[in-house]
């Protein structure tokens, strides 16, 4: 039985460290959803304080269902907060609260990395659904060049998620600037915000390593077998 070493020694360990990541976050989450900050501070508070810091008074704050669902909407400029963010007072709502703050904040500064990242979208969608198909297709025709777009459309993925770093980390780093200078949290419990949101970025570093762990793999079997 034939074993693919790529698949074996590279997509596997990038799939494995992507559940790790997972169980990671919702892990610090839950305990740090459990301890509440020492000025009753709510995540829909929180996020405000975020909004006043940046002279923001064109974004509302929402309340929105589920867990870990929360986002920032540039579109119709809304923070939508999870239920367990928005009226809670724990460690964990402040620093998501202000971390979807921080994506504001980017927003209405203009940040790059987010304007690169908007410009990739289209194509990654395209290659999420077309970029392999099309690759294979390329194969069994014996048509290099549609292999090699359907290649460069998947490798748009891996792209938008390396883009996506930068905009998730700098989101952080804006919350727990404002944490520190308006005193949201004591010290002990800006290190444990800081945790929550280390462990949700791992997350996306890890989505990005598996994306790359395929695009190595698919690279190696269709250039191997044009050279058979």
């Amino acid at each position: 039985m034939y074993m693919d070493p790529y698949y074996l020694f590279l997509v596997i360990p990038a799939f494995i460290l992507s559940i790790i990541a997972q169980i990671a976050v919702k892990s610090t989450y839950r305990k740090m959803s459990k301890v509440m900050n020492s000025r009753g501070l709510t995540g829909a508070a929180a996020a405000a304080a975020v909004l006043r810091y940046y002279g923001i008074a064109d974004v509302r704050i929402e309340q929105v269902n589920g867990t870990l669902s929360d986002h920032y909407d540039p579109r119709k400029k809304v923070i939508r907060l999870s239920d367990g963010v928005y009226g809670n007072a724990s460690i964990a709502a402040v620093g998501i609260a202000c971390h979807e703050a921080g994506h504001a904040a980017q927003h209405a500064q203009n940040y790059s990395p987010i304007a690169i990242r908007n410009a990739i979208l289209p194509v990654c969608k395209i290659g999420s659904y077309a970029g392999i198909p099309l690759a294979l297709v390329g194969y069994y025709l014996s048509f290099e060049p549609l292999i090699l777009i359907g290649l460069a459309l998947y490798s748009a993925i891996a792209i938008f998620q390396l883009v996506t770093l930068p905009v998730e980390f700098n989101a952080s780093t804006r919350a727990l600037a404002v944490i520190d200078e308006v005193g949201l949290l004591g010290d002990e419990e800006r290190s444990k915000a800081s945790k929550v949101l280390t462990a949700a970025a791992m997350t996306y570093v890890a989505s990005l390593a598996v994306t790359l762990a395929n695009l190595v793999r698919f690279v190696a079997l269709f250039s191997g077998k044009r050279r058979n």
